[in-house]
């Protein structure tokens, strides 16, 4: 069991009967009162999003999430099939809607963890930052760089994300995979 104030971002809780993760959370006081935990929570099934507040007296359980490493393969169609890391003969489908989110920064034949929770899967699991080719970028614009120019560039997953004007085809960048954003060249 965790008390109100364990509650922190990328713990995984059961609230309700159902898993989330929580993604962000402030312990705060108002004025005489006692202490409270506003938080922000993903259901790990519906992927909806919640604001809840935790009291001191309050404890959730912690939820107990199954990671398994698997072999992603290709994706068509709003399919997306995985296969064993061991064993290639045995493959799997898993719907969009559940990796939809994360598999824009996976390559085929990458290795990637798949959460599952009361033996069903919930969800990916893929490494903070990653390293991906660039395939497009349009060549560097002179011109208002005062306030830090950007282009957009299309990385070899097939998506689009903002970087300096510096970045060109065929290099290789670090992108980081919860804010989608542009790290650094690697």
């Amino acid at each position: 069991m965790l008390d109100y104030n364990e509650i922190r971002p990328h713990k995984f809780i059961v609230w309700q009967n159902e898993p989330f993760e929580v993604i962000d959370s402030h312990v705060f006081r108002k004025q005489q009162r006692k202490p409270v935990n506003q938080t922000k929570l993903k259901n790990l099934m519906t992927g909806k999003v919640v604001e809840q507040s935790f009291h001191q007296s309050e404890k959730v359980a912690e939820a107990e999430i199954n990671k398994r490493e698997v072999k992603y393969l290709y994706g068509n169609k709003g399919e997306f099939w995985f296969c064993e890391a061991s064993n290639p003969a045995q493959r799997f489908q898993l719907p969009a809607p559940l990796v939809a989110e994360k598999i824009i920064y996976v390559r085929p034949n990458d290795l990637v963890e798949i959460l599952s929770f009361n033996d069903q899967p919930i969800g990916l699991a893929v490494p903070i930052k990653v390293k991906l080719k660039v395939t497009e970028a349009a060549p560097a614009v002179r011109g208002n760089t005062a306030q830090g120019a950007t282009k957009q560039i299309v990385l070899e997953t097939g998506t689009t994300i903002n970087s300096p004007l510096f970045v060109n085809e065929g290099d290789m960048v670090e992108i980081n995979t919860e804010t989608g954003e542009y790290v650094g060249r690697g």
